[in-house]
This record gives C-alpha cells, structure tokens and sequence, in this order.
C-alpha cells in the first residue's frame, strides 16, 4: 500500500476531508519551496504537490505559468526537484507527488523517472498531458513500483473515457473543475457535483477537486462531494506576492489554516 493509499484510508476512517495544496518548485528558490511545504505540513495539509517547472504548461493559468517561468530563469533543472524531495524526506511524513508534463518523464525515461523520483522521496505523479492511449505502459510500471500516477478528468471527457482513466490510474483521481486553465474562481460551475457523484460510482479511487479552488468558501462547497480539494493558484500568488520568504510562509499557511477549518467543519 503507498502512502497516498494510506492517507487515505485513515482520512476515510476519521471521516475527514484532504487539502492537497499545490506549489511550484523553485519559485523564488528552492529554500522558499522547502519552507512553504514544511509549514504546510505543521499546520495540517495532507499532500503537497510539486509542480515541475516547464516551458510549455498545458493547461496553467497565468499565475503558475510566471511561477514556471521564474523559476527557469533562476535555473531550475529536474535534479534540483529530486534534491528538494531528498531534503523534505528526512524532515516531514506528509505525502509529496510531482505534478510533471509527460514530455519531461519521457525525455528522461519512465521507468528512470519512477526511480528517482521514489527515491528522492515522492509518493507518486500528477500527469496532466499524458493522454489515456498512452498511459497504459507507465501506468504499469508505476504499479510495479508502488508509485501512484495520478491522472485528470475533465467536465468534458466523455464518461466511457473516464472509467478507462480511472482504469490505469491510482492513489486519487484529479478531477478538474471547469474546462479551461488553472486560476481562482468563487463560483462552482453547474453539474460540478452530479458530475463527481456519477464519477464515485464508477471507481474506489479517492476524487480530489481542483482548478479554481480560491478560499475557504468554495473549498467547503466542494468538500462534501470530494475526498479532496486542491488548491494551487491562490497559494502560488501569495508567495509570489511576499516580499520576504518568511512572509510567504505565513500567508500561505493562514490561508491553509482557513480551508481546513472549513472542510474540517464539513
């Protein structure tokens, strides 16, 4: 069982909610990432992803998309990604997946990637380009090695479609909110909740929320449908916002404190 299993069969039987914040490696620096993910996990977050800064995001929105590209231009290079793992490993037991384009774990190998990044200490892989025609030779590999892959469901994929992700997928499905890029949003679009209900009878996987997720109130709209919410945009934005690496930590750890209050409350 990985540990992303683990968290959350222990969620499931406290009855409690995961908040699975998002933060992009490198930006500003690597030290600031390290902070911010070890704050995070004092104040109660159950996951923290990773994103993997590259030049050409999918489905980013424009505030992960300057966060990427800052971080480039500091000179992030993959290894710096496992480097990061390596450091959180020894010091924090929350759950860390990467969220990574597939062009980037081809170019360097499946089964390599699987390896280093198990060994730099991530539980699993958010893979939001791989395509569900694709995915099957990965998806095999990462089961051989305990290693989730993660995948998404859109609120346009045609339902046969998503049984088939859900299929080659494991630890959690990401389901994506509303069609379109990343960002913050206060409203919950339409069908959002019948969408996800149709989904949890299809599959034993956990169902996390994402895109759009912006505070408290919107995160506890979702919570009593999901396993999960994900937030991502609105934590980037307040450390791009800080002007000191201190001050990045406590705005982002205010902000998680509100959305587990609220999830916890629901």
């Amino acid at each position: 069982m990985s540990a992303i299993d683990q968290l959350f069969a222990e969620l499931r039987k406290r009855g409690e909610k995961a908040f699975l914040p998002f933060i992009t490696a490198a930006d500003p620096d690597l030290e600031t990432t390290a902070a911010v993910v070890r704050a995070l996990a004092e104040c109660g977050a159950s996951m923290a992803e990773i994103g993997v800064p590259y030049s050409d995001p999918i489905a980013d929105g424009p505030v992960i998309q300057a966060s990427y590209q800052r971080a480039l231009e500091q000179g992030f290079r993959l290894s710096h990604l496992f480097d990061l793992g390596r450091k959180l490993k020894a010091e924090i037991t929350m759950p860390l997946v990467t969220m990574a384009s597939y062009s980037i774990i081809h170019r360097i190998g499946l089964q390599r990637y699987i390896e280093q990044a198990s060994a730099a200490g991530f539980a699993g892989a958010i893979v939001p380009d791989l395509l569900v025609e694709e995915a099957e030779p990965f998806a095999k590999l990462c089961r051989a090695a305990d290693f989730n892959l993660i995948q998404l469901v859109t609120p346009t994929t045609p339902r046969e479609r998503q049984v088939r992700i859900a299929e080659l997928s494991s630890g959690f499905l990401y389901f994506v909110s509303v069609t379109g890029i990343t960002g913050e949003r206060n409203q919950i679009p339409p069908g959002l909740v019948e969408n996800v209900a149709w989904l949890r009878e299809q599959t034993e996987l956990p169902i996390c929320i994402g895109f759009g997720i912006s505070n408290a109130e919107t995160a506890a709209t979702l919570a009593p449908v999901a396993d999960g919410v994900i937030v991502g945009s609105a934590i980037v934005r307040r450390i791009a916002e800080a002007d000191s690496r201190e001050a990045a930590v406590a705005s982002v750890t205010a902000l998680a404190r509100e959305i587990i209050a609220a999830i916890s409350e629901k």
